[in-house]
């Protein structure tokens, strides 16, 4: 086990040494005073040596305690206690490492002084409150000021040390704020209001010594910053890299844990109470920025970030953050990243908590019960909204993007639906919710909230069977015009067996006519597609008719002649083929090309196309075959007798290249 000295005078240096042990190295770590030991975590690897330490004490410190490395952390204006440091070291003969803040870039309102001495100088002629952020060692270079006791306040590490350098300095009890950090901007924004600063003191701690929140505080407030610029700076590593270069130096292993959590619909108030506990104990939030701004009063470092990529980028840049929490909107196993995130995870410890879903919220406030309800997701994504409230009762849509709440019930109103009625939640568990009910009709043209939460009740829903439509159904003809031709009823449904359609299946009907076969498809495929291809005018504005009627949204009309028409379709796995016009070969032979496991059955009634599908059924080698024959007869009346009326005969091939 390596062995390693850690000089912390900052967060980041106990931070650093608490990771050290984590990941398995043994560490002994130094620190001034008796606060800065309460505020380090109990580990078995670690050691806490509390007390100043001369020069030559450290040389002997070192060299007694057998170190393979020392790591100073030291504050980065502690240009004193660096330099012993390093001396120390050198005469232990001990490896010696600098971890180092970067620099702040100022803005052009800030004044930077060489020192404290000049800082004061410099405020002794101004007027307002002074707000001094430099620590309890620097206040007795600023006492000189005029009119110090009642003009400044200063805020300082709550231990007796610091309060007895404030009484000293000639500050009352009620100028000091004693208070740990790190601060965050309303934490700063508050302390600047609570004083009525007009002048803000700090050092460059750098954005992990707090700084930027201070900055921005101050330009919130309209309050001028005084900065005291830092020492020259000893070379050394940012604290990433050397924490990373510790590891691989000696093949340490961190231990760290990520918690995903669902924070429900937004309002703290919602949130579970292990969620609330698991945010207040994590050293880092990650989340779109809406979420994490939702819960968290900015004290806490935070990325910005939506994808699972980069959330995982981001955790795996920022080690020094042992426990990281990543936040999703709603509950984090509902239409949520989690389920991309979570394998890409598989290196940590990780756990996920629930969160109150905005369709469990929504029912809620209605008084509605949801166990009978279908759940679709129209955020990013599409859905065959019009299939799943035609067949349910009610179906709960979590809408946004271009699928707002608007678009989605022009749907519902092209699919026939406009009887169903719409509950719309907006901004669901915050002060401002609000509920609206209405027919499809009356939202269209209406602006919502981006993530709005839709429910759709569907009092007669349609509960058939996926196909078996009777043909008097379909519109076969324009007026007066001749009747197209339709793959009746009893053989569409042998069909349709013979394909064995899933509810993904991507499918193609080849000669659709009036659409009867690609309409039954597109009922059975609900979370697939299908592709009607036709090429007579009159059959095209049929299919438009009976598309619409049947409202199946997931059904797209292709006008042309197969094979050609069939080009720009992808990912086809079933196909029907009712019509061929003598191109039977070169039909099957390029959905071949396009998928070479996809299923085909075709209907004959030639003889001629019998002949021509039974010669390809051996040619292309598939390895199902089957033809059926198949004869049909309807009764009719004929008096007060009821006689059987034969159809033709139809023959029904299936083929396949890999068997199922």
């Amino acid at each position: 086990m390596c062995n390693i000295c850690v000089f912390a005078g900052t967060v980041d240096g106990r931070k650093l040494s608490e990771l050290l042990a984590d990941a398995g190295a043994k560490v002994t770590v130094c620190v001034a005073t008796e606060y800065a030991f309460e505020l380090i975590e109990e580990n078995e690897n670690l050691t806490v040596h509390t007390g100043r330490l001369s020069e030559s004490e450290m040389e002997d410190f070192l060299e007694s305690g057998e170190f393979d490395i020392v790591i100073d952390a030291t504050h980065p204006y502690a240009k004193e206690v660096t330099e012993n440091i390093i001396k120390a070291a050198g005469g232990a003969d001990v490896e010696y490492k600098r971890l180092i803040r970067p620099g702040t870039e100022f803005g052009s309102d800030a004044k930077v002084f060489d020192s404290a001495e000049e800082a004061a100088e410099f405020l002794d002629g101004t007027e307002g409150n002074i707000l001094l952020t430099t620590g309890s060692k620097e206040l007795h270079k600023f006492s000189k000021i005029k009119g110090f006791s009642e003009r400044a306040f200063a805020r300082v590490l709550p231990s007796e040390e610091s309060l007895m350098l404030c009484e000293q300095a000639g500050l009352s009890p009620s100028h000091i704020l004693a208070a740990q950090g790190p601060f965050s901007v309303l934490f700063n924004i508050e302390h600047l209001s609570m004083t009525d600063a007009k002048w803000l003191v700090t050092k460059d701690g750098g954005n992990r010594g707090g700084f930027g929140e201070k900055a921005a505080a101050s330009i919130n407030k309209g309050v001028k910053l005084i900065i005291i610029g830092r020492p020259p700076q000893v070379q050394g590593s940012e604290f990433n890299e050397l924490f990373k270069e510790m590891c691989d130096r000696f093949g340490l292993k961190q231990k760290r844990k990520v918690t995903v959590v669902g924070i429900g619909p937004g309002s703290k108030m919602n949130m579970t109470f292990e969620a609330f506990t698991a945010i207040g104990c994590a050293d880092c939030l990650i989340g779109a920025e809406r979420i994490v701004g939702s819960v968290s009063d900015g004290s806490k470092p935070a990325f910005y970030e939506i994808s699972p990529e980069k959330i995982v980028k981001a955790i795996e840049e920022n080690p020094e953050y042992a426990t990281v929490c990543v936040l999703m909107s709603g509950d984090s196993g509902f239409y949520s990243g989690t389920k991309k995130l979570l394998p890409m995870l598989s290196r940590y410890s990780v756990r996920v908590l629930p969160g109150i879903s905005s369709f469990s919220y929504l029912c809620s406030l209605i008084g509605m019960s949801y166990e009978d309800a279908r759940f679709i997701s129209l955020h990013g994504r599409d859905a065959n909204l019009a299939a799943a409230v035609r067949g349910n009762r009610k179906v709960f849509v979590l809408s946004g993007g271009d699928e707002g709440v608007s678009r989605l019930c022009e749907r519902l109103e092209a699919a026939g639906l406009s009887n169903v009625t719409v509950y719309v939640g907006e901004r669901l568990s915050y002060s401002d919710e609000s509920v609206t009910i209405g027919k499809p009709a009356e939202f269209l043209g209406m602006e919502f909230d981006s993530l709005s939460s839709v429910l759709i009740v569907n009092d007669a829903p349609d509960l058939s069977a996926a196909y078996g439509l009777a043909d008097e159904e379909f519109l076969r003809n324009l007026g007066e015009d001749e009747v197209v031709p339709m793959t009746k009823m009893e053989v569409r449904a042998v069909a349709l067996s013979k394909l064995g359609l899933k509810k993904d299946s991507i499918c193609v009907d080849v000669g659709a006519g009036t659409g009867s076969v690609s309409i039954e498809m597109a009922r059975t495929v609900t979370c697939g597609h299908v592709y009607a291809i036709e090429c007579k005018e009159k059959a095209l504005k049929l299919l438009e008719k009976n598309k619409k009627s049947f409202g199946t949204e997931n059904m797209t009309i292709v006008r042309g002649f197969a094979p050609e028409a069939l080009s720009g379709i992808t990912g086809a796995t079933h196909a029907f083929i009712g019509g061929s016009s003598g191109n039977a070969r070169e039909i099957i032979k390029k959905l071949l090309e396009i998928n070479p496991d996809i299923r085909i059955v075709a209907t004959a009634i030639a003889l001629e196309t019998v002949g021509e599908l039974t010669g390809i059924i051996d040619d292309f080698g598939f390895e199902e075959k089957e033809i059926v024959s198949m004869t049909v007869a309807r009764s009719k009346k004929a008096g007060a007798y009821n006689l059987m009326s034969g159809q033709n005969p139809v023959y029904i091939f299936t083929m396949q290249k890999k068997a199922e």
